[in-house]
């Protein structure tokens, strides 16, 4: 047993451990050989020892392989860490740490926990930084929501993405929210300022009508505003029912000041007593953006414009049979003016019946009134070129029947007061009677041009006025035809007087005769002499003149063929017989003058 050694492994590095337990065995030899231990006992102490020896050496080799393994496990996890953080960080490497193991694995272990240290203080400052930005996009959405009162759950960062993409992506979404959030305080803002306005234009109280939408809106609440898509639709909401009321008040208005100017007007209503409702007439060119003045459409104006309005038409319910007997006397004097048809009266007094009893309505009445007016009116515009030309046709007529009345005067010539003043109308109306002709042509043209363009006739007192023209141009070709007649008969007779005068020369040459013939006294431009050409004229041109330009009554009719026409009167009796007569008459007289021998 005295060749016993230690484990070649250990001899390198342990020599003074091997140099005592040979000391120490050789010490136990000479021991035995002095007690007399017996060699079997030595060697089986000797292989005790070795086998004592060998489970101390195996219990540190199998602590070391602990030891290493640990080693290798921590070096293993803080690679694996680090590695993690950096994917978690989004960075590819970090600066100082060694790209190659190398030493022991306590020196690699040494040399890579700076550096694990250093990320993990990294992680930790990012998980802030996500910390915060979440914090804020979920107190933000939770404000667009319209929870921001509700406790705001723990915020989960997720650690496996730290990177700064994913940080800048979070970033741009709390930025994209506080944009959102600074767009709906500005419209929670113009909402309020177009609720204040509008409040303020209709009289109400603005502070309560917003509290009615949210309590949060009112800034002296002290709380955040709730900026929400309800609230955001209810102020909309709110905002929109204000327009409509304000145009609805507008309109009422509009409507009551229509009535208002209408009824002062109708009765006249003096300039103080209109003063007081000014501002209500002149909202009617106004448009509902343009009213802006505070208090302009509030409820007490309005139910002051009404009771106004009613108090007029219980004003003008009594007045009303006054005020349509104007509006009728009004119509009537457009229809005489303009020779048309005028309202039956039996059609009036109805209305006033219907008045006295209530069952019809004032405005609707007035209105009627106010477009019959207005028809009458333009009825007589589009007459008015016509009827001017009919009025200088009666005037010429008149001028016409005066010139005739004064060519029959015998005295005309004599000198007397205001001689000189006829002889001056008579040129003035031989010249207007001239231009009858081409008036009366005109007159049928305008007329049919006015008829084709409204497809009926131009009636003048119910009597159609082509005809009435027709008629005249065929009386005067009968004037015409008739003096040819007494032209042809005076010539006849001028041709007979010349034969007496001849013979009467031939008389008085004999002697002895002494005696003065009598000139025949129906050749002097008697009665006799020219037929009276006014008994065959109709009557309807017979008064055609100023005294009868407002019968409205009186027809026409005529039978053709020949056949007399019979009409009611209308115009005044012209007497067609020419100034010409009297001079035929004269000259007669020169003739037949009596002849002394």
């Amino acid at each position: 047993m005295g060749s016993f050694q230690t484990p070649i492994g250990m001899r390198s590095s342990s020599a003074l451990l091997e140099t005592s337990c040979g000391f120490l065995l050789q010490e136990l030899q000479i021991i035995w050989e002095e007690i007399g231990e017996d060699k079997f006992e030595r060697e089986k102490v000797l292989l005790d020892m070795e086998q004592e020896c060998l489970e101390v050496y195996r219990k540190k080799v199998d602590r070391a392989n602990t030891s290493r393994a640990s080693l290798h496990q921590e070096l293993a996890e803080a690679e694996a860490e680090f590695t993690h953080l950096l994917l978690s960080l989004g960075e590819r490497s970090l600066p100082g740490r060694p790209e190659k193991r190398a030493g022991t694995l306590k020196e690699q272990l040494d040399s890579i926990t700076p550096a694990l240290r250093e990320m993990r203080l990294r992680k930790e400052e990012r998980l802030n930084q996500f910390r915060v930005v979440q914090g804020q996009i979920q107190r933000i959405s939770a404000e667009i929501a319209g929870n921001s009162d509700d406790a705001l759950s723990t915020i989960a960062v997720n650690e496996n993405d730290l990177s700064l993409k994913r940080l800048e992506d979070y970033q741009n979404e709390l930025q994209r929210l506080y944009n959102e959030k600074n767009e709906r305080l500005q419209q929670v803002e113009k909402y309020i300022d177009k609720v204040h306005s509008l409040s303020t234009i209709l009289g109400k109280d603005s502070s309560a009508i917003i509290l009615q939408v949210h309590p949060s809106l009112n800034d002296l609440c002290g709380i955040t505003k709730n900026i929400s898509d309800a609230i955001l639709h209810k102020l909309n909401i709110t905002v929109e029912s204000l327009y409509e009321e304000k145009q609805n008040r507008l309109d009422k208005l509009h409507h009551l000041g229509k009535a208002l100017s209408n009824l002062w007007n109708l009765m006249d209503t003096p300039y103080r007593d209109r003063q007081p409702f000014s501002h209500v007439v002149n909202l009617l060119s106004v448009s509902s953006a343009e009213v802006s003045d505070p208090g302009s459409l509030t409820l007490e104006i309005v139910q002051q414009t009404e009771a106004e309005v009613k108090r007029l038409d219980q004003q003008k319910a009594s007045k009303m049979k006054e005020l349509f007997q104007k509006k009728q006397e009004e119509l009537e004097f457009i229809c005489k003016k303009s020779h048309v048809e005028i309202p039956s009266r039996t059609e009036m007094n109805n209305i006033i019946s219907l008045i006295n009893s209530g069952e019809i309505d004032h405005s609707d009445l007035l209105m009627s009134m106010d477009e019959q007016i207005s028809r009458a009116k333009a009825e007589a515009s589009s007459r008015k070129a016509i009827m001017e030309k009919v009025e200088k046709w009666v005037l010429a007529r008149d001028e016409e029947r005066w010139l005739e009345e004064y060519s029959m005067d015998d005295r005309r010539y004599s000198v007397s007061r205001g001689a000189h003043k006829n002889l001056k109308r008579a040129e003035r109306a031989r010249i207007m009677v001239s231009r009858m002709p081409a008036l009366v042509d005109l007159l049928i043209k305008m007329t049919r041009s006015w008829e084709a363009e409204r497809n009926k006739v131009f009636l003048y007192d119910r009597v159609p006025l082509m005809e009435i023209l027709e008629e005249y141009n065929i009386l005067m070709q009968e004037k015409e035809e008739d003096k040819k007649r007494q032209q042809q008969s005076w010539e006849k007779k001028k041709v007979q007087s010349q034969v007496v005068f001849e013979r009467d020369n031939t008389y008085a040459s004999r002697p002895g005769t002494s005696t003065r013939r009598v000139p025949n006294r129906s050749l002097n431009g008697s009665p006799e002499c020219s037929p009276n050409i006014n008994k065959r004229l109709p009557m309807s041109i017979q008064q055609l003149g100023s005294n009868s330009m407002y019968s409205g009554n009186q027809g026409i009719s005529f039978i053709k063929d020949g056949r007399k026409i019979q009409r009611k009167k209308i115009f005044g009796e012209p007497v067609f017989t020419s100034h010409m007569r009297d001079d035929a008459s004269s000259m007669v007289s020169t003739h037949y003058a009596p002849f002394s021998p």
